[in-house]
Order: structure tokens, then sequence, then C-alpha cells
């Protein structure tokens, strides 16, 4: 498809049904992916709680990882949305090559960086004497694949945010399965253990990063060349502004997490074996939700870009709907099932009575993250980077870290247990203010061009396009 017919189609096209075709696929890759995340747990899982533990604490750095490569395709990849709704070609090629360049430099620095500091970064993860040897082992080949992590992750948020969640499921799904495939060969056929976990997903990691790159290249995509790298001040600041709250989002989790793991460490590797269980099955439970609000998100950097706020606004209610209804389904199924489905990882009693309590604990409040989630998206995409960040961080940085420094001396494992669920219910309390604002502005930007229909977005204007302009 040109970039003629793809503007129209995502300008003009029924707001559910467009949003439905981009979240398919998005919806497969979140599913694959999370098994494909999980596939690791599950299969270490056969090793020991240790094994597991040192996987879990692990969880941590890939988030780091993770966040490198969605501040960057994030960062440009809302630009390039929004460059394309406004017909810009020139300026999303621009943005194109710089995000890429920058994310690979990035991707290296923090690859050899963790390979001189692994063992001290493995402690401060929160591994034990026991944990530690497998968190080092596991750590150390995910760092040597992390610039193509990175580069997976921004190659597949420029296909998104171009409107084509198709070529970026399949390089993901590949890359998946392949995973899914090597783990048990490299674990127990070769008998590598928990290095064999390692190797799996990094292999799987380089194929489909290199196929999510000839995705790219097809004809009909924004241009990728290393000519157009130009790392000016506008463009790095939009990178910021797009990425910054993404980024926020992912380190603060991984902050949460370290935080979490030195506090379970003192009740034994039971405890943290379970905390890492849980935390994976939530990613799966909420990973439907993720794939409707990627489906969304190019929808919304178009229209935005071509001010039709309307679209926009029925994007947001649509995909909030939906997913509150998956995630009330999924929540419930988690409640009833607990502690079936903590033991498909570990058989072990004690985990699977932490981890069944935790799960229930966190099935009640699973639907409100739909509120949380879209908000924070629309926010990024539309380009409102201040509340978006500030939204980013009250989950994690005002909430879930301190609530679990001052739970866990006081009511121990009790206190991990419900720390989660209680920042996710305050952090649906501050993103509902920031969402029924959002909206407004929108509503207000849509009668300000209804009254005075502007021109055509100017290459300068389509990072400045916010609501305060509104």
């Amino acid at each position: 498809m040109d970039s003629d017919k793809r503007f129209i189609r995502m300008t003009t096209a029924p707001v559910p049904s467009l949003i439905l075709r981009l979240a398919i696929p998005t919806i497969i890759i979140m599913l694959v992916t999370s098994a494909y995340n999980t596939a690791d747990t599950y299969f270490v899982g056969r090793l020991g709680n240790a094994a597991t533990g040192g996987v879990g604490v692990c969880f941590a750095l890939m988030s780091v990882i993770q966040a490198l490569g969605f501040f960057f395709g994030q960062g440009s990849g809302n630009f390039v949305s929004r460059a394309l709704g406004a017909q810009r070609q020139a300026d999303a090629e621009k943005m194109t090559a710089t995000g890429i360049v920058l994310a690979f430099c990035f991707g290296c620095v923090v690859a050899a960086a963790g390979l001189i500091l692994r063992k001290p970064i493995a402690i401060m993860l929160g591994s034990t004497e026991t944990i530690l040897p497998h968190a080092v082992d596991y750590m150390t080949f995910i760092l040597i694949g992390a610039p193509f992590m990175v580069l997976s992750i921004v190659f597949n948020n420029l296909l998104r945010f171009q409107g084509n969640s198709f070529i970026s499921m399949v390089g993901l799904v590949i890359g998946a399965v392949l995973n899914i495939g090597l783990d048990p060969l490299f674990i127990f056929v070769f008998g590598l253990g928990v290095k064999g976990a390692a190797i799996a997903t990094i292999i799987s990691q380089f194929i489909g990063c290199c196929l999510l790159f000839l995705g790219c290249m097809r004809k009909g995509y924004v241009k990728i060349s290393l000519r157009n790298f130009s790392p000016s001040f506008e463009r790095l600041k939009e990178i910021v502004r797009g990425g910054m709250p993404s980024f926020l989002r992912q380190v603060l989790a991984c902050v949460a997490v370290i935080v979490l793991n030195n506090a379970a460490r003192d009740f034994g590797d039971s405890v943290i074996a379970a905390v890492s269980v849980v935390n994976r099955i939530v990613f799966i439970s909420n990973s439907v939700m993720l794939g409707l609000g990627q489906g969304f998100q190019p929808v919304c950097g178009f229209n935005f870009g071509a001010k039709k706020f309307r679209r926009v606004i029925q994007g947001f209610r649509f995909c909030v709907v939906v997913s509150a209804i998956l995630l009330l389904c999924l929540g419930v199924i988690c409640n009833l099932f607990a502690p079936q489905i903590i033991g498909i990882f570990r058989d072990d009693p004690e985990v699977i009575a932490v981890g069944a309590f935790s799960l229930r604990m966190s099935s009640f409040i699973m639907p409100l993250a739909s509120w949380i989630i879209l908000t924070s998206s629309t926010l990024q995409i539309t380009g409102q980077a201040l509340q978006a960040s500030l939204l980013s961080l009250a989950r994690q940085g005002i909430f879930q870290i301190p609530l679990l420094l001052l739970l866990v001396p006081r009511l121990g494992v009790l206190g991990i247990q419900i720390s989660t669920p209680i920042a996710d219910f305050l952090t649906f309390i501050v993103a509902l203010p920031f969402g029924i604002y959002m909206l407004r502005k929108l509503l207000a930007l849509e009668k300000a061009e209804l009254e005075a229909p502007s021109a055509p977005v100017s290459a300068e204007a389509v990072g400045d396009m916010v609501f305060d302009e509104g």
C-alpha cells in the first residue's frame, strides 16, 4: 500500500473496524511475546526455585533494555505517525534514521557496561547466594543480545506507527515461536540450564530483529537510509517528548522489581519465585489490552496530525470499553483458578500459596488498567509529554515503591502481595482526571477546527501541535 492510500485509510475508515484491523496482529504479537517471555520461566522452573529466581531477578534488567527500545521506538514512532498524518514524508524519514541509529548505539553501551558489571548488578537486582550464579549466567547472554533486542522494539514501533502491524507481527511471532522451540533444546537436550534459556532468547531476538528490518525496508514505508541520520536538537527533543513516558514507565518498573526482589529476598527463594511467576502472568493478562492500545496508537497519531480530533476521541472510548471488558473476564479467571495457574509454572506448595494470593489480589484491579494505560498512551502520542510522564511516574515511583518500603517491614510477605494492587488502584484515581481533562481538550480542539479550519500542518508544527495550543 502506498503512502497516499494509507493516509486515506487511516483518516477516513470507520474507527472501530480500523483499530481492530490494526489491533488483531498486535494482540497476537503481545500474546505470543508473553508466551515467549514466559517460556523461560516455565522451562527454567523445572530446574528449581533458585533457577526460577535467577531468571526472575533478570526481568528487571530486561525491562531496562526494553525501556531503551520503547524510548527510541515510541519517541521516533509518535513523531513519524503525526508527520505522515500531516503528509510530511521527508521529516518522517529523517526521524526514522535518527531513532534507529541512536537506539543501536545506546544498546551497545548498555551491553558493554552490563557485561563488565554483571555480578554487582545481579546482587543489586535482588539475588540471594543460591540465585546469584543462575542470574549471572542468564544475564551474560541477555546482555550480548541487548542491541538487537532494542532494535527489534524500534522496528516494531516504526512499522506499527505507519499503520502496518501485520509485518511487525510476522517478525516478532517468528522470533517468539523460535524461542519457545529452542528453550527445551538448549536447556535440557544440550544440558545448558539457565544459560540455554538465555542463548535461545538472544538467537530468537536476532532473527526477529532481521525480519523486522526487512519489513521496514519494503516499498511503501518510510525509507531507511543512514544518510538521513540527523540528530538535530529538535529531533532529539521530539524523541525525548515522545519516548520519555515509556522510558520512565519501563525504568520505574525495573526499579520496582528490584525493590520487590530485595524485599522478597529476606523470605527465601520460594517467595522470589512466586513473585516472578505472578509478574509474568499479570503481563500475559494485560497483553490483549496492550495489543488493542497499540492498534489505536497509529490511528491516534495519524488523525491527530491530520487534525481529525473526533476520530481520536472515538478511538480512545472504544479501546477503553473493550479492554475493560476483556480484563474483567481475565480477572475473574485469575481469581477463580489462581492456584492452578501458578501450579503450571511451579509445583512447589509454598510458591503456589504465596503466588495464588498475590494473583487474586491483582485480579481485582485488572480492569482499571485499561483507563490508566490508554490515557497515558494517548497523552504521549498527542505530544503531552509532561502529563504522560507524570502518569508514568505515578504507579511505581509515587505509589508502589514507597508502599513496598512502608508495608513489607510491617506486614512481611503480605506487604509484598498487596503493594502492587494498592498502587494500581491509586494510579487509577490519578489517571481519572487526567483522562477527563484530555478528552475535554480534544473536544475543544475539534470545535476550534470546525469554526476556523486551518491550513495544512507545517513540518515544524507537527511536533508542537499539542493541547496547550488548542
